[in-house]
């Protein structure tokens, strides 16, 4: 239709349009003969034919934008569609006057154009303004204790990558968001001049691109909330999270803490790994490969398949072996648990 329509437009206007810049020029400068008919099949079939492709590609531009917006409407809280609503009608009656003396000077469509151009302007400056004033609109109260179900992921929880296969399992619901200032230190690590550093950026980037190829995910569009906010990383976090409604997901010990504390809720993929680890009870029976020395006398390291360190009391003299073990005590720690363990049946170190 917009292939047609753009054909159709062409077609008619493009040869009239470039007859006027052709009558508009000195008769001097006319190359060729002294009068030129843009009516002519040549002309009219070329501007069609350009109509129609140009008609096409923004058909297909505006569809891809109302499917864009729709989106973006259906994620939009009353608030905000209340302000979109009311800084487009402020927009309409601001922009009327300007629209009276535009069009006592100005003819033709140039009227149309110029007028369209200040509306729409107009419009998106009081809808900026609105906006900006969120917090002490009267429509908006009480909004940022309401749960949005956005999960914000941090840096660091996007390097670990473990969150797209917990996203992938389900275990995480809702459209996940990414800042920009989160995707620019992400930036920052990958172009790294420290080799390491530079490897985990990129697979954080490369996580984020999965996770944008396969689920719902966003960059950028909320960071409004905060502009101007130049606080650490951390802090500029938990304030939008704060100001969405968001939840936190990350890894971070600290980031965890402060969040609490300000009343944000945090998904700790770290939390999440230690409750699927299986229960240990003391005196069950392990079986454990000693991987080195412990810090005490005599002990030794070895470490169950989910990561769980397990202290073996006399298990120096039997590194890289495959022993069977009973477990002595358990201790629980905010970074995770530690076991502790004897040989079974007691037997005697070597040596």
């Amino acid at each position: 239709m917009f292939a047609v329509a753009g054909g159709i437009v062409a077609g008619v206007y493009a040869p009239l349009l470039i007859q006027r810049l052709f009558d508009l020029l000195p008769a001097g400068t006319q190359p060729g003969t002294e009068k030129l008919n843009a009516q002519n099949p040549f002309t009219i079939t070329a501007s069609s034919l350009f109509g129609v492709i140009a008609g096409a590609g923004l058909g297909n531009l505006l569809l891809r934008t109302a499917h864009r917006v729709a989106s973006r409407w259906d994620s939009m809280s009353a608030g905000d569609k209340l302000n979109l609503f009311i800084g487009v009608f402020a927009g309409l009656l601001i922009s009327l006057p300007f629209t009276t003396l535009l069009s006592a000077s100005l003819s033709g469509i140039f009227v149309l154009v110029v007028t369209l151009l200040l509306t729409l302007g107009l419009a998106a400056l009081a809808v900026y303004a609105l906006q900006s004033m969120g917090d002490v609109l009267p429509w908006n109260r009480g909004r940022a204790g309401k749960r949005s179900g956005i999960k914000v992921l941090d840096t660091n929880i996007i390097i670990d990558g473990r969150i797209y296969e917990i996203v992938r399992t389900g275990f995480i619901e809702g459209p996940m968001y990414v800042p920009g200032f989160v995707l620019e230190e992400l930036q920052y690590i990958a172009d790294s001049a420290d080799a390491n550093r530079r490897q985990r950026g990129r697979r954080g980037l490369d996580v984020l691109r999965r996770l944008q190829e396969d689920f719902n995910l966003e960059v950028r569009i909320h960071d409004r909330l905060i502009a101007g906010n130049k606080d650490e990383v951390d802090s500029r976090l938990v304030r939008l999270a704060k100001a969405l409604g968001a939840d936190i997901v990350t890894n971070d010990w600290n980031l965890n803490n402060v969040a609490k504390l300000e009343g944000v809720s945090v998904l700790n993929v770290n939390d999440l790994a230690v409750a699927m680890r299986p229960n240990i009870l003391p005196q069950e029976n392990l079986t454990i490969t000693v991987a080195r020395e412990g810090n005490q006398a005599g002990q030794g390291v070895g470490y169950l398949e989910d990561g769980t360190m397990v202290v073996v009391e006399n298990g120096r003299a039997h590194l890289g072996e495959t022993l069977d073990v009973v477990v002595t005590q358990l201790i629980q720690t905010e970074r995770g648990r530690m076991v502790f363990a004897k040989l079974e049946n007691g037997a005697p170190p070597r040596g």
